[in-house]
C-alpha cells in the first residue's frame, strides 16, 4: 500500500498522541481516519454542487423569471446612443 510522510509541529504530534489515546487507537489509525473522513467530505461537497449546477441548468429559465434583477445585463443595456 502507498505511504505517505506527513511532519506535524512538535505541539501538533502531542496532541495526536493525546487524542489518539483517548480513543484508544494508534495515532496512524486516527490521522488516516481524519483523512478518509475529509476526503469523502470533499466528494460530497463535489456531488451536491454537481447537482445543483445541473438543477439550476435545467431551471435557468424559471430561476430568470423568479429573480429578474440577478440576471446578467447586456453590454448594450442603459447605453445611451
Amino acid at each position: 500500500m502507498p505511504a505517505l510522510n506527513v511532519e506535524f509541529s512538535d505541539r501538533e504530534l502531542e496532541d495526536l498522541r493525546q487524542i489518539a489515546k483517548e480513543r484508544g487507537t494508534s495515532m496512524k489509525a486516527l490521522v488516516r481516519e481524519a483523512a478518509a473522513a475529509d476526503i469523502a467530505r470533499h466528494r460530497a461537497l463535489q456531488e451536491g454542487a454537481e447537482a445543483f449546477r445541473r438543477f439550476f441548468a435545467s431551471h435557468a429559465d424559471e430561476f430568470a423569471a423568479a429573480f429578474p434583477e440577478d440576471e446578467p445585463h447586456s453590454r448594450s443595456e442603459g447605453r445611451v446612443a
